[in-house]
């Protein structure tokens, strides 16, 4: 049971590293300022999900060793 739930985490982590990538892509594509504001607002939200998830995946793995 918890191999699927890790397996889930990953994949959502999976997706905000993606989303991170995409964020960071469109920087690339010459935004305008508000764009830009949008786009760092963005990524802080994704950075935190991110590290909460990470944060779940080694809770779990190290419970999973005991």
């Amino acid at each position: 049971m918890t191999e699927i739930i890790i397996e889930k985490l990953f994949e959502q982590r999976d997706f905000y590293l993606n989303t991170i990538k995409h964020l960071e892509f469109q920087l690339i594509m010459e935004p305008t300022p508000d764009e830009i504001l949008q786009n760092e607002k963005l990524k802080i939200i994704t950075i935190k999900e991110l590290k909460k998830i990470e944060s779940e995946i080694r809770l779990i793995l190290s419970e999973k060793t005991f």
